[in-house]
Formats: C-alpha cells, sequence, structure tokens
C-alpha cells in the first residue's frame, strides 16, 4: 500500500451521519468500521484465515513474553477496536494525521522486512494457505518470531489506515496527504 492510496477514495460506502448542528455523530464509526470489512478488501484480508491464525499466534506470544493482553476472538474485532481507540486518542487533525503517518511507517518497514524473508527463504504468501507454516522455513526462531509478528503489523496497519484515512477526509474535508 503506498502512502498516496491512504485516500480511498471509496464510492458507496456509509455515510457518517451528522447530528442537528451538523458535526460527525461518531457512534456511527461502527457501521462504516463494517462497510469497510464487507466491501473493502485492502480491509477486509483481516477477515482471511491466514491474517486470523497469525493473529491468534500473536495473542499468544504476547501472552507468553508476559505481555499483559486482552484477548480478542477475531483480528476484525481487534481492529474495530484499535481504529476506535486511536480516533479517541487522537481527537484533533494534527494528532490523527501523524497517527495514520505512523501506522504507513510501520507499514513500510514490515512490508519490507516480510519482502526480504520472503525471498530469502522462499516463503510462499501468494496462495493464501498457512503463514505459520510457511514461517516454519525460516530456520531460527527469533526470524520466524520477527517474521510473525511482520505479517500482523502489515496486515493491522493496511487495514487501520485505511479506515481511519477515509475518515480523516470525513472529519476534515480533505484527503490525507503524508
Amino acid at each position: 500500500m503506498s502512502r498516496s492510496s491512504v485516500d480511498p477514495g471509496i464510492v458507496n460506502s456509509p455515510p457518517l451521519r451528522r447530528d442537528s448542528r451538523g458535526r460527525i455523530d461518531v457512534d456511527s464509526v461502527p457501521d462504516v468500521i463494517e462497510w469497510f470489512l464487507n466491501y473493502d478488501q485492502r480491509v477486509a484480508i483481516i477477515k482471511h484465515p491466514a491474517v486470523q491464525e497469525v493473529f491468534q499466534w500473536k495473542q499468544q506470544h504476547s501472552q507468553a513474553q508476559g505481555e499483559k493482553v486482552f484477548i480478542f476472538n477475531l483480528a476484525e474485532d481487534r481492529l474495530a477496536i484499535g481504529i476506535i481507540q486511536a480516533l479517541a486518542d487522537n481527537s484533533t487533525e494534527r494528532e490523527l494525521h501523524d497517527w495514520i503517518s505512523q501506522l504507513l511507517n510501520a507499514l513500510e518497514t514490515a512490508s519490507k522486512v516480510n519482502e526480504t524473508a520472503a525471498e530469502e527463504y522462499k516463503l510462499d504468501l501468494q496462495n493464501g494457505g498457512s503463514i505459520l507454516k510457511q514461517a516454519e522455513k525460516i530456520p531460527f526462531q527469533k526470524g520466524r518470531v520477527e517474521f510473525l509478528l511482520n505479517c500482523w503489523i502489515e496486515s493491522l496497519c493496511t487495514a487501520e489506515a485505511r479506515v481511519l484515512g477515509w475518515l480523516y477526509r470525513e472529519f476534515y474535508g480533505q484527503p490525507f496527504a503524508p
């Protein structure tokens, strides 16, 4: 996903409801997230079984590392909560802009690391099979962990940046631009 594609230019997406003063009703954000999960393939990837498998691995890995983790049943639930939390924590245009920029930087880094690993270890990531199975081809534990963490970051940041980029445009009347 290139940085310029954060402004989705989506047609027929759900309008954000507005209150009687014309302000955006943030209670309509979950409907927007659901729409993206159902109709936008770059966001819906979060529901793919291979991504779900990596997400479940990530939660187990984090717990094993002693991190306090709120356990989600589905990756899409984690995505939705993350988007809503990002909006709550980044309530100004500048803050939301900075957050989306951070997502894009993390996405770029994760994508590059994964491309390198896929080439070096001849990983087949195109056929929709188990990413965990492909990670077994990496001969050392630290490399497998890094690869799987970056797979999750890549999926999550792609979906979150896509939705937040669209919301940014709706909130501030202009597309997100890095």
